[in-house]
């Protein structure tokens, strides 16, 4: 199992400069690429998408690339003459309308700075060996954290199943009773009501078989323990869960929801409230998992 968030850096040496490739990814229903290179190196996208969709299926992913040097990305070029005649025309011009000229650091700087001329770029396929080889270190961090955070949901998932399978079986052991407790009730009711009949009056019978059917659950416990036996199997899968398991939680929020409205019981409405809970967990954290 992979979680859908996760983070990875891959360095590499180009030329003078490094190169560092930077991914990570958060919650989307959808793969969903945004990828940022130099503007020389566009036509390396479509490979770097093509390396990123071998390890991820799901989530919206952030692949960043970026070419420093030991300067960074720009140098300033200092030319004394130009930025002696630029010193003079601002003179000339200050004492045109006469005033006093007094060259600060801070002039000398946004003079020099306006020189600022930038590093020159490889082009796209001198760079694609160094682009792929820190994609590929990025890429195997990337998918370790996935794994890594994966493991810690599959245990939590697991764990919360047990739980879920704790409620089915007192829903199991106490339908069964169910029945005979509405008897007991009907048949008080009918005494409350000073009405006579025999236990074994065709009405009451009748009416005993009717509530019988209509709360037995028996069906929706078996699609229940099924279901929890085809999401346990898919947990464990590779591939892609993420997506699949979304449907059969919503098959077994079916299932729950149709043991709640055929109950009549407090001690199985409780338990209702419990698995739809739990459920509610699950789904809040399968939104994580690829």
């Amino acid at each position: 199992m992979k979680s859908m968030t996760g983070y990875g850096r891959g360095i590499a040496g180009l030329e003078s400069q490094t190169l560092t490739v930077q991914m990570s990814a958060v919650n989307r229903k959808t793969l969903d690429l945004a990828i940022r290179l130099p503007d020389a190196w566009d036509s390396l996208e479509a490979i770097v998408a093509e390396q990123v969709r071998k390890v991820a299926h799901r989530g919206r992913i952030s692949v960043v690339v970026e070419l420093t040097g030991t300067k960074g990305p720009s140098e300033i070029v200092w030319d004394e003459t130009e930025v002696g005649t630029a010193l003079d025309r601002l003179a000339d011009l200050a004492d045109a309308r006469g005033l006093t000229f007094t060259p600060t650091s801070e002039l000398l700087w946004s003079i020099a700075n306006a020189q600022r001329r930038n590093i020159e770029v490889p082009t796209a396929d001198a760079a694609a060996s160094a682009v792929l080889a820190a994609l590929n270190d990025a890429l195997r961090g990337f998918a370790a954290m996935r794994a890594m955070e994966g493991e810690a949901l599959l245990i939590d998932f697991i764990t919360r199943l047990a739980t879920l399978r704790t409620h089915v079986d007192a829903i199991a052991v106490r339908a069964p009773l169910v029945p005979a407790a509405y008897r007991e009730q009907m048949l008080q009711r009918l005494r409350q009501a000073e009405l006579e009949l025999d236990l074994d009056d065709e009405r009451v019978l009748k009416e005993i078989a009717l509530f019988a059917d209509r709360c037995d659950v028996t069906e929706e416990l078996t699609r229940l323990r099924s279901h929890f036996e085809q999401f346990t199997a898919l947990l464990k899968s590779n591939g892609e869960i993420g997506r699949k398991s979304e449907f059969i939680l919503q098959e077994i929020g079916r299932e729950v929801n149709t043991i709640g409205s055929k109950a009549n019981d407090l001690t199985i409405s409780r338990a209702v409230i419990e698995l739809k809970n739990e459920l509610e967990r699950i789904r809040e954290q399968i939104a994580n998992v690829e």
